[in-house]
């Protein structure tokens, strides 16, 4: 009689607000598959108050929290980012000897993901990584997504284009599966429901025709950032848009980016609404009803195609990252230019996206790959297939 196998224990690793928003279709599917036995570990941005406690997104969507790790306190200090990794690496490594996890899952290019992966590739857990062979400079993004690349067992690629670049990194074809984006897996499900029924977040329903502001640091001193931060909304607010501003994530110099908008909303009242965060429905409910995204987010990217709404993507943040859609429309860092955009933006009407992220179908095909795959000494056996 053939022993039936233990099912594999998933720790799905989450640091943001954003990345929970993009894996929350695989913890769904995880879940929801019986050869599968999820874990959730909420560290990083989660656990700040400064930037939402966003662990309380996850609490209310009902899912357990197996572990809670402590990584950076979220100032610009020089030390911050390496000293929240080196707690992040310790804390979910002990977790995972605890649990006897058998696949981590980690998501993109933050150091809560390289946290992951480096815990798991040292206590012998399989490594799952979505969004690897993506290209985005952002602060130090690209070296840490690539330096996961290289720890992780299996790539879940976003597009058929980041696939390619994976295997000319050397990893093995038969690790790189294309799944699309599983950030655009709730959001064409709601987009459906929009459309025959438009109905905005309660906080900004009263704006009128609005912009959603979504700016990021990305390495430079708090002065430079504040700057470009504070032309962004000045620039909205010329075009005669209100603003609905979304804080930065916790990357070096992003106390500049909090301080422009702070400063902005103080003297913009009544038609600023600024939030530390937003749960993933609100978030994409308001997309769909702004009249453009303004800043260097990779939602406008990736989301905002895929949402009908035009993008103004501002800066070298995401440069180099397949664009979901014509929508997309690149600014410099400079007052004219974004304004030339923005116009630009305002004007043009809603177009369908590219199917290049895919059909909104992510998250139940990783899920189904995870069910079934064999891990085997060769699968955790890393060699360059070059």
């Amino acid at each position: 009689m053939t022993r039936a196998r233990r099912r594999h224990r998933v720790a799905v690793i989450t640091g943001t607000r954003a990345e929970y928003g993009a894996l929350q279709s695989i913890i769904e599917a995880i879940d929801a598959e019986p050869r599968l036995d999820l874990r959730i570990v909420a560290c990083g941005m989660h656990l700040l108050p400064r930037f939402g406690s966003t662990i309380n997104d996850i609490r209310r969507d009902g899912w357990p929290i197996a572990a809670r790790v402590r990584m950076q306190r979220g100032d610009d200090s020089p030390g911050d980012q390496a000293a929240g990794l080196a707690r992040g690496v310790d804390g979910i490594a002990r977790f995972l000897l605890r649990d006897k996890t058998d696949i981590v899952v980690v998501l993109g290019d933050r150091i809560e993901a390289m946290a992951g992966a480096l815990a798991g590739a040292t206590t012998g857990a399989l490594i799952a990584h979505i969004h690897g062979g993506d290209v985005a400079p952002g602060d130090f993004d690209d070296s840490l997504r690539h330096a996961i690349t290289r720890l992780a067992h299996i790539h879940f690629a976003a597009t058929p284009i980041a696939a390619r670049r994976l295997h000319h990194m050397g990893e093995a074809a038969e690790r790189i599966h294309v799944v699309g984006a599983p950030g655009l897996d709730h959001l064409i499900q709601l987009r459906g429901a929009w459309r025959s029924k438009p109905e905005l977040p309660a906080e900004v329903s009263d704006l009128g025709p609005y912009a959603l502001i979504v700016q990021h640091a990305h390495g430079r001193s708090a002065a430079v950032e504040r700057r470009v931060a504070r032309m962004i909304c000045d620039e909205v607010a010329r075009a005669g848009l209100a603003r609905v501003i979304i804080y930065p994530n916790t990357d070096r110099g992003g106390s500049g980016v909090i301080a422009a908008i702070e400063a902005h909303a103080k003297r913009r009242p009544r038609d600023t609404r600024v939030f530390k965060s937003l749960p993933r429905d609100a978030f994409l409910r308001a997309l769909f009803g702004a009249r453009a995204l303004v800043g260097n987010s990779s939602s406008g990217i990736i989301e905002a195609p895929a949402a009908r709404t035009p993008s103004v993507n501002v800066g070298d943040r995401q440069k180099g990252r397949d664009v979901g859609g014509k929508s997309v429309i690149n600014a410099t860092e400079s007052a004219a230019s974004v304004r030339a955009a923005l116009r630009k933006a305002v004007a043009m009407r809603p177009r369908a996206a590219s199917q290049i992220y895919g059909n909104g179908r992510a998250g139940e095909r990783i899920a189904r790959k995870l069910a079934t795959i064999a891990i085997t000494p060769e699968l955790l056996r890393k060699h360059f297939n070059i």
